[in-house]
């Protein structure tokens, strides 16, 4: 591990300079994915944290009109607007994405990672992220491929080039803080 990435994974985390991308969690996408279940819990986790939280979502989808659109169980967590469809397998390959995460408000440099596939557009997506300057978390228990294989690949290959592979607990607990906050009443209900 360089210095650098060592000083990377010192910086806390916090709810002012993050936003949640959520990657292509879609109709026909999901039903192959190994452990799925767990995928889609644990972002729903994330999206329910950004709620309270208030931090920006960002959400995708690959070639809906193929593809289908977000899960149910995931776009019912959404805010507005609909997810932003892109061709390009990593989100930073779409212009309009690019322009949505620098639109959010405040100083947003971390950006939080969700979705699937691991080792396809959340892989790409990170690699986007850290070629544009942002800090970059991997939630590594709600990212998903159809192989185990393919997942461990993938998070091994973000590793290496500079992201943050964590935990949907670890994210959430870091981000809260402690447990004497209304945030943290709020988010307990999930938890348990």
């Amino acid at each position: 591990m360089t210095q650098d990435l060592k000083d990377v994974a010192r910086q806390p985390l916090s709810a002012e300079q993050a936003a949640l991308v959520v990657v292509d969690i879609q109709e026909k996408l999901l039903p192959p994915i190994h452990e799925k279940e767990r995928l889609v819990r644990n972002s729903q986790l994330l999206l329910r944290l950004a709620g309270i939280l208030k931090i920006p979502v960002v959400a995708t989808t690959q070639y809906a009109k193929g593809l289908g659109g977000t899960v149910p169980e995931i776009a019912s967590l959404l805010p507005a607007p609909e997810p932003i469809d892109k061709l390009k397998f990593g989100c930073f390959g779409s212009e309009q994405f690019c322009s949505a995460l620098k639109a959010l408000p405040g100083r947003r440099n971390t950006v939080l990672l969700c979705g699937m596939e691991t080792h396809i557009c959340v892989m790409q997506t990170a690699l986007g992220a850290l070629e544009q300057g942002y800090l970059v978390h991997v939630a590594s228990d709600a990212v998903g491929s159809r192989s185990e294989w393919n997942w461990k690949i993938g998070l091994e290959r973000m590793r290496t080039a500079g992201a943050l592979i964590s935990s949907t607990e670890m994210i959430i607990y870091e981000l809260l803080g402690g447990s004497g906050t209304a945030e943290f009443k709020q988010m307990l209900q999930y938890l348990k």
